[in-house]
């Protein structure tokens, strides 16, 4: 899939405003997150019925991101798509936004257990990363809550999303992170869309309305690791 532009006209009107076409010039890396927003199995597997081909192409750079940044002193942390085995992880809304068929398949390939609900095994996921599940699109609301408490518990205030799909899951879950005041940074080379326009508008309005857009290379160069 080629990269995603965003409209000129967007980028013109941002820097009018604020001066400058990123929000943020540097990135404490002991206050940044990488939110790995459904990297799962099951919108990776080829075939599957949610296949998203773009999401195994950013795993590369979802990996350098995650090392970069523990070894920056920073974070990692696994938000999933968790819709059962039991009930009350179901979202019957899904019944009538996908259909029932297509829900049952949907909440079948990512149940607690289910092959598809796996973490795509080519990821850098460590047993110390925390591991949130979701049975929303927004990591935030879809967890309880449990995104934010293990956020505020690792002293993060700034969070990098990537993961799939960028203008479903990875679009609300920024929101929702600059809605609870982190400051919010999705990454364009790591977030797995169906087409280069789609995520280009997802990232259009995520620059100019609540966040910034930077690619892996632009995040880490801002990094900035603890004093010694």
């Amino acid at each position: 899939m080629e990269p995603a532009q965003i409209p000129q006209h967007v980028i013109d009107r941002v820097v009018r405003r604020r001066g400058r076409l990123h929000a943020f010039k540097s990135l404490d890396a002991a206050r940044t997150a990488l939110l790995v927003v459904d990297l799962q199995v099951h919108f990776m597997r080829e075939g599957s019925p949610s296949e998203i081909p773009h999401a195994r192409a950013i795993v590369p750079t979802v990996n350098r991101l995650a090392g970069a940044l523990r070894a920056a002193g920073g974070h990692v942390v696994w938000v999933v798509s968790t819709y059962g085995p039991e009930a009350d992880r179901n979202w019957a809304n899904l019944d009538t936004i996908l259909g029932e068929e297509a829900a049952a398949v949907f909440r079948a390939g990512l149940s607690e257990g289910a092959e598809g609900h796996a973490i795509w095994p080519a990821l850098d996921a460590r047993d110390g990363d925390p591991v949130v599940h979701k049975n929303r699109f927004g990591g935030f609301i879809g967890s309880q809550g449990r995104l934010e408490r293990v956020l505020h518990d690792l002293g993060v205030d700034t969070v990098l999303v990537v993961g799939t799909v960028t203008n479903v899951c990875c679009e609300t879950t920024a929101r929702e992170a600059a809605a609870y005041d982190f400051k919010t940074v999705m990454i364009s080379d790591a977030n797995g869309g169906r087409s280069a326009e789609e995520d280009a508008w997802t990232y259009a309005v995520c620059l100019a309305s609540y966040g910034d857009v930077m690619t892996a290379d632009e995040a880490l160069e801002r990094l900035v690791p603890p004093a010694h």
